[in-house]
């Protein structure tokens, strides 16, 4: 436990279980003061807390602050190997009660996740450079205070919706292309595919087993939605769907999410994509949904953008990936 520089704050070690509902309530809180469009549950960030890695462990990554025995923040870091050379990017990210804000206390929040990011990477021996990377929904606080604090936007990624699910094209799958269910025995192998399918992408993610358990583990993972396409005995590409009741009750929608549409590279240009989408928006209607949502890289390789909108969605959001040089280390 350390005391902060903000009169007051105290710092300590994510404790488990009893901290969650507090942290759930301080993510929807500053979603909702910031106009995001997404909520969490106690059992979604269970999920997300759990299963410790190399990567990320919430019990030496998390860090909880408060005030006057009160919860008013909390922060994360994790580490990745990029895509982009020899570079392992440390990412930080904190909330912060909006009732709380303007006093400094994201700004501790912060240089602690700076401060503890930089001595684990002293304990590192990969090779690679290392830099500070952040992620904020723009034109919000959490922007601005990577702004003034020495961080650079180095990508845009947008949220998308398709606001009605009505008048949906029908798109045949190639021949040789076979849905079939996503059933427990593939359930490694289609998380292995998706992977796979975005290492040629911008950025890096936590690959482990653990990392495949959380996701798993999430009360949206919900493989009946799943649209896995096969040609052979290879998965091909797919459409991860889901519904999250709580939050769309919370924003009073109906919408679905396409939480990854991937291609692996072999089955690429075929119409794919494509395809599995339009599925997917008929699924999501036929599960009572009235719209459907996304997320994708603005400079995506394979020109996701432009699917999407020929499928019918739209930039709802916009959200920036930061990052800053560590000593010594690289500035992009």
């Amino acid at each position: 436990m350390t005391t902060a520089t903000v009169p007051g704050l105290v710092l300590r070690a994510y404790a488990g279980e009893g901290d969650l509902d507090a942290l759930v309530r301080i993510a929807n809180a500053e979603n909702e003061a910031d106009g995001i469009a997404e909520r969490d549950t106690v059992d979604g960030m269970r999920a997300y807390l759990g299963s410790p890695s190399e990567q990320f462990d919430a019990a030496r990554d998390v860090d909880v602050a408060e005030l006057d025995g009160r919860v008013v923040a909390w922060a994360s870091r994790e580490w990745v190997d990029t895509r982009e050379g020899d570079l392992r990017e440390y990412r930080v990210w904190c909330a912060v009660d909006p009732a709380h804000r303007r006093h400094g206390i994201g700004t501790a929040m912060l240089a602690e996740n700076e401060r503890r990011s930089r001595a684990l990477a002293t304990e590192h021996t990969s090779g690679r450079a290392g830099a500070l990377g952040a992620w904020a929904a723009d034109g919000r606080p959490g922007a601005a205070l990577l702004d003034r604090s020495g961080y650079s936007v180095v990508r845009w990624f947008f949220d998308m919706v398709r606001p009605t699910l009505d008048e949906l094209p029908d798109i045949a799958l190639a021949p040789g292309f076979e849905l079939r269910p996503a059933t427990p025995e593939h359930y490694s192998a289609i998380w292995r595919a998706n992977r796979e399918s975005f290492r040629d992408h911008w950025g890096g993610s936590d690959e482990s087993e653990a990392a495949m358990h959380r996701f798993f583990d999430s009360p949206h993972a919900d493989p009946a939605l799943w649209l896995i396409a096969w040609e052979g005995d290879e998965i091909a590409g797919g459409v991860l769907n889901s519904i999250r009741p709580e939050e769309n009750e919370a924003l009073g929608i109906r919408r679905g999410w396409l939480d990854s549409v991937f291609t692996r590279r072999t089955w690429r240009r075929r119409g794919l994509a494509r395809a599995l989408i339009a599925r997917s928006l008929v699924l999501l209607r036929d599960r009572d949904m009235t719209s459907a949502a996304l997320g994708v890289d603005a400079d995506n390789p394979s020109g996701a953008l432009g699917l999407y909108e020929e499928a019918g969605f739209a930039i709802d959001d916009r959200f920036t990936a930061w990052r800053k040089p560590m000593e010594g280390g690289p500035s992009t």
